[in-house]
């Protein structure tokens, strides 16, 4: 098996490269580098080393990832008859995809590797920047980066920003997070003497600057997590500070317990919300929904029992679980298989009840706990063919109600009436309605009638006692007909 043999060419010119590096590229039989695009190749041809470059394989391709591949085919394939030289920008292990695919290779046995180091294109840049890595730092790719790959309280240098392509693409998933005049710096040819640091602002990221391979993006750090607000963890160190012994008494005296029905007004606050298609007013809610979470994970975290990374490894694991035909092999076209094999994995994650209706209930809606025995039933056959039978069995109920209220006493009637209301849930699953934001919607809409009815009354007389109940019954009607030409 031949070998392949990697060095670094460093970051600069000629005169950073180490003796040891300069002789490996001297004695080189058969030298190979990743592209001429670098300040010390011109140097070195002038020395009499003789190269060859892959560029035509960038200038054949559109993506980075093709052309990484190609260029690792083209060297095994060039291995298979000599050992050779394998040249890159900087040092080898660093931002080079090329050699880790060639590392991969290496690992299933199918060649020899030998990586003889180089300098990086980091320590000139830390020179240059003056930054201290000790404080932290992150180092990414520029052709791949995400939103979510930064952190905000870090010093941030990208990499691999080749054009003004790719700087476009990195300045919009970076203005996702920081302002779009936070100054970045551009590093060009760093530790060479032809070093250039050039300060903008970042929505002018893919403008003004001539961008080549040896560029880097610097993204100084926002230290006060006041200007990180976009940031999960600026989000819980708030929630930490307001829990701490110097933060809130209200934010340290709350429980579980206490704020239950503080996560049941705001789910119906975004509900309300997301009816009224009102966007500002989702994030709003949204927030406020996630605030409620994020204070049972610090009460969780305070009382030493759960924290939010256990919350989240849980619902991640679930969903990845429960979604095998995405994360794994099994099959689901329709949103019908797709709910059969939830149910199934389902079943077979929670042990078997010892009665189908044992967990269904929810003590803070008995309308939600009705729902949920009915649908648990049927799903077993134990339900009407249609929603014929629950209409014919709710004018039942509601015959058997008025009768109880005409002669019947108060524990017949109470029967009665929740009868009634169990069939008028029955109705709302077929609908496949919900029949607790049906009654939350009632609520709201006889909220906001009466409000406009008492502002009515505040226009009159100023008192209710005033008006009959058909003029009441008006500025019910009013407030009706005002709702409708909305």
């Amino acid at each position: 098996m031949n070998k392949i043999t990697v060095i670094g060419l460093g970051a600069s010119d000629l005169e950073q490269l180490s003796l040891g590096t300069y002789r490996l590229l001297k004695q080189a039989e058969h030298l190979y580098i990743r592209t001429e695009e670098h300040p010390v190749v011109a140097e070195l041809r002038s020395e009499g080393i003789k190269m060859k470059s892959f560029d035509s394989i960038y200038e054949a391709n559109d993506a980075f990832e093709d052309v990484y591949q190609q260029i690792v085919d083209k060297l095994l394939e060039l291995s298979t008859h000599q050992s050779i030289t394998y040249a890159v920008p900087g040092h080898p292990l660093v931002a080079e995809r090329t050699v880790q695919l060639l590392i991969e290779k290496e690992r299933t046995g199918d060649i020899e590797l030998r990586i003889a180091g180089g300098s990086s294109f980091l320590d000139p840049i830390f020179t240059a920047l003056r930054i201290d890595p000790i404080e932290g730092f992150q180092l990414l790719d520029g052709t791949d980066m995400k939103r979510d790959d930064v952190r905000m309280d870090q010093h941030v240098l990208i990499g691999q920003v080749y054009d003004a392509f790719v700087a476009s693409d990195v300045k919009l998933s970076l203005m996702e997070k920081y302002p779009d005049h936070h100054v970045v710096t551009i590093v060009t040819s760093a530790g060479s003497q032809d070093e250039k640091l050039t300060e903008i602002p970042l929505f002018e990221l893919d403008r003004t600057v001539t961008l080549n391979n040896l560029t880097t993006v610097y993204v100084p750090p926002l230290p006060d997590h006041q200007q990180r607000l976009k940031e999960w963890s600026s989000f819980r160190e708030i929630i930490a500070t307001l829990r701490g012994p110097n933060g809130c008494p209200w934010d340290r005296e709350q429980t579980h317990e206490s704020l239950k029905r503080y996560l049941i007004e705001e789910s119906y606050e975004l509900i309300q919300a997301i009816d009224e298609e009102d966007d500002d007013a989702i994030v709003e809610e949204l927030g406020d929904v996630l605030l409620q979470v994020f204070l049972h994970a610090q009460i969780g975290e305070d009382n030493g029992y759960f924290s939010m990374e256990d919350v989240l490894e849980t619902v991640g694991a679930k969903m990845i679980r429960r979604h095998p035909h995405v994360f794994a092999q099994t099959q689901a076209d329709t949103t019908e298989e797709v709910l059969t094999n939830w149910q199934a994995i389902k079943d077979q994650e929670k042990p078997k009840p010892p009665t189908l209706l044992e967990g269904q209930e929810r003590l803070a809606s008995s309308l939600l706990t009705s729902y949920n025995y009915q649908k648990t039933a049927a799903k077993v056959g134990f339900d009407w063919p249609s929603i014929d039978g629950a209409f014919d069995k709710f004018q039942e109920e509601w015959q058997e109600f008025q009768e109880e209220v005409k002669s019947g006493g108060p524990e017949q009637q109470l029967d009665e009436l929740g009868d009634v209301l169990f069939t008028i849930v029955n109705i709302a699953r077929f609908l496949k309605l919900s029949p607790e934001e049906a009654m939350w919607h009632a609520n709201e809409k006889f909220k906001s009638r009466f409000q406009s009815v008492e502002q009515s009354v505040k226009l009159g007389s100023g008192k209710f006692e005033s008006y009959t109940v058909d003029e009441l019954e008006e500025f019910w009607q009013q407030a009706k007909r005002k709702e409708e030409t909305k």
